[in-house]
């Protein structure tokens, strides 16, 4: 069985009830989906950031309410860990000079290690991993 780890932007997209993201996720066998710790703490982080930039109380009140919801998916999803065998698949990454993001070169080392395809719309960065696979639910 083939194992789709949910980028940061397909989880929000999932989230936020993006038809062809969730029509896809729908359809897969649970066990077939995860999606990685760094994009939990991409997700809390966001979420943080939201409560603390909230000025008023209706602001506040969504604000906590959306950052509920985030931590109850996170309940319901098999989150891959940033392991050792990740660690290493990350260090070979940045020895061979990958240009992109941090976050994004983890989430790459965690689906090398496991291994998995990068479920995102950021074709452009991801791409540049070589043997990563990668596929876009957001686009017929």
């Amino acid at each position: 069985m083939s194992l789709y780890i949910l980028d940061t932007d397909h989880v929000s997209l999932f989230n936020g009830e993006h038809p062809l993201v969730t029509q896809r996720i729908n359809m897969m066998d649970q066990n077939s989906l995860a999606t990685t710790i760094i994009t939990v703490q991409e997700s809390v982080v966001g979420r943080l950031a939201q409560i603390k930039r909230a000025k008023s109380e209706t602001a506040l009140l969504w604000a906590y309410r959306d950052f509920l919801n985030t931590v109850m998916y996170f309940c319901t999803i098999k989150v891959l860990p940033f392991d050792q065998a990740a660690y290493q698949h990350y260090h070979t990454l940045r020895q061979q000079k990958i240009r992109i993001g941090t976050m994004d070169l983890r989430i790459s080392a965690i689906a090398l290690s496991q291994p998995g395809t990068v479920v995102t719309r950021n074709q452009r960065d991801f791409g540049r991993v070589p043997s990563l696979s990668l596929v876009d639910w957001s686009q017929e």
